[in-house]
């Protein structure tokens, strides 16, 4: 990992573990938790980024769109994309008005693609530290 300060560094780590998470959840067929720990794994790393930038505590909230106009930095637009799309699935996950729905929706392909795609951001934060 390149040199960062601690607090770069740990919310980076938790990143990772949360990343790793959503995969355990997803083998276990946990899907839409899965994909609620690719929210918190981008969470996190934003707010790494937006301690090494701003060098201020990051706001206790789980909106990504804010954090990264709050950065200033500009993901690609296909990575803009996902991340409005995870953003407006952070509340159906955290707080699901029906399990058997959220089953519905988040289908192994879907998650897999998910999955997929946040591991591509969290890459895109990284090379932003």
């Amino acid at each position: 990992m390149m040199k960062m300060d601690k607090i770069t560094r740990e919310w980076v780590i938790q990143a990772e573990f949360d990343i790793e998470t959503a995969e355990f959840m997803f083998k276990g067929g946990r899907n839409f938790y899965a994909v609620f720990m690719c929210h918190l794994s981008l969470e996190k790393a934003l707010k790494g980024l937006y301690w090494k930038k701003l060098q201020d505590v990051t706001p206790k909230m789980h909106n990504l769109i804010f954090l990264i106009n709050k950065i200033g930095v500009k993901p690609p637009e296909t990575l803009g994309k996902f991340i409005v799309k995870l953003n407006e699935a952070n509340i159906a996950t955290r707080y699901p008005e029906s399990l058997e729905k959220l089953q519905k929706t988040y289908t192994k392909k879907i998650t897999k693609e998910i999955i997929s795609n946040t591991k591509e951001v969290l890459e895109w934060i990284k090379q932003q530290l």
